[in-house]
């Protein structure tokens, strides 16, 4: 999987054709969020504002090994920010990279709104 820390590539996807370049960063982006683990994770930091890895593997139901893996792909698309403190990691949420892919999509409409 291509891992690249998500910019402000593009508008939102229903108001102007992508161009390749901000399609590929765009979806790389959702690539990393798409996996059920590291979606999980996301939401888990997000609740908590800041949480240790250490605090993880047990509501994932996952090893350490696998937590920090998916960890580590969500902090290198710029989706969690990781401080270390003594031997553990802690994390939070990157509020302006998850903006960059909800504005994304902010046209999509609705069936409601249909």
């Amino acid at each position: 999987m291509d891992i690249r820390e998500i910019t402000n590539c593009c508008g939102p996807v229903l108001a102007a054709p992508l161009d390749g370049p901000a399609a590929d960063e765009l979806a790389a982006a959702f690539k990393v969020i798409a996996d059920p683990v590291r979606l999980r994770l996301l939401s888990l930091i997000a609740q908590a504002v800041e949480i240790c890895s250490c605090d993880l593997a047990v509501p994932i139901g996952k090893s350490q090994p696998t937590i920090s893996h998916h960890l580590s792909v969500l902090t290198d698309a710029g989706l969690v920010h990781r401080e270390k403190r003594g031997k553990w990691a802690w994390y939070s949420v990157a509020p302006d990279r998850l903006a960059v892919l909800r504005d994304a999509l902010g046209g999509v409409p609705t069936a409601a709104s249909r």
